[in-house]
């Protein structure tokens, strides 16, 4: 199943350069499924990665997501729309998240963000998916 993610601005995947193709007119990476934009789906849920280029931390998160999102199990996070931005592209996000990233927040039905607690660099992929999928059933 392929992850939509939500690219704010091109230069948010300059550290994937390499698995990125901008000459095709999209930027798709192996796992993801880029889209200009979450979908407008009233039932879609929606996570969102605070994160930037060089930090080890985030890129294990990431790493970990992309295999939670893949992952077939009873918590199936699969149906969940991620967008990974890059704070070092938005002032406010910057001076928001730049000692706390990884930052992960979901977006609830009426649109607010709600920061999600953070998750252990040590948690296995099946309590990632675990942990956020308890997330969007509160």
């Amino acid at each position: 199943m392929a992850i939509r993610i939500g690219i704010t601005k091109p230069q948010l995947f300059h550290h994937f350069r390499s698995a990125v193709n901008p000459a095709a007119g999209n930027y798709r990476l192996t796992v993801f499924k880029a889209s200009s934009s979450f979908s407008s789906s009233p039932a879609t849920r929606k996570l969102i990665l605070y994160s930037k280029p060089g930090c080890c931390l985030c890129d294990g998160l990431k790493e970990k997501l992309d295999a939670a999102f893949s992952l077939s199990s009873p918590n199936s996070i699969g149906d969940i729309e991620l967008q990974v931005r890059d704070i070092t592209t938005d002032p406010e996000w910057e001076r928001l998240y730049q000692y706390e990233i990884p930052v992960l927040a979901r977006v609830r039905e009426d649109g607010v963000e709600e920061t999600l607690p953070r998750l252990s660099p040590r948690l296995g992929v099946e309590l990632v998916q675990k942990k956020i999928a308890a997330a969007f059933d509160r």
